[in-house]
């Protein structure tokens, strides 16, 4: 049941994000944009937490749960070092997933010609 329910919470994520791009001339990049800063934004206000208990890695795998990793981040950072927790308490929380981002972005630029969008 643990997985059906992250495929169900996971594929409606995602398939949100298809239609926004089929029916908008927003780009894959303001996706990335918008579901980064709703995924903060939804945590913030204590939306996001009970999905991730509900789906697993269903809500914590897609680019709202990256906004999640870097806003609960904030928080510990911030009651862990005060102020300066607001700058390095997410990059701290969210380090592995931004450099498996730069790691394989890298190598799939290297290997595949992408298109831009009309």
């Amino acid at each position: 049941m643990e997985y059906l329910k992250a495929f169900i919470v996971g594929g409606l994520i995602c398939a949100i994000a298809q239609i926004i791009m089929n029916t908008t001339k927003l780009t894959p990049a303001h996706i990335l944009v918008i579901y980064v800063t709703s995924g903060v934004i939804l945590t913030a206000l204590g939306i996001y937490e009970p999905l991730i208990k509900f789906a697993g890695a269903g809500a914590s795998v897609p680019l709202t749960g990256f906004g999640y990793a870097l806003c609960k981040g904030v928080f510990k950072g911030v009651d862990k070092n005060g102020f300066i927790g607001v700058f390095t308490g997410g990059l701290e929380a969210a380090s592995g997933g931004i450099a498996a981002a730069i790691i394989f972005g890298y190598i799939m630029s290297v290997v595949s010609n992408p298109k831009t969008k009309n």
